[in-house]
């Protein structure tokens, strides 16, 4: 292999890894930003289950009347 071909693939492999690069670079932008929405959804509807639980009235301890 003379030593312009060798250059020529050297050239064409690191092309490929920074494309890859790029590419592994929006993927994790676009989890980091799904995980974000994820986590404020999650508060948003912990928040909602403890506002409905709170509205609830306390059970009796009394078992239903079939025990």
């Amino acid at each position: 292999m003379s030593e312009p071909e060798r250059l020529l693939r050297l050239e064409e492999r690191y092309a490929h890894l920074q494309r890859h690069s790029v590419e592994q670079d929006k993927a994790m932008l676009t989890l980091t930003e799904e995980v974000e929405r994820l986590r404020r959804e999650l508060g948003l509807l912990r928040t909602r289950v403890a506002e409905t639980a709170a509205e609830i009235p306390d059970a009796p301890d009394v078992p239903p009347p079939h025990y």
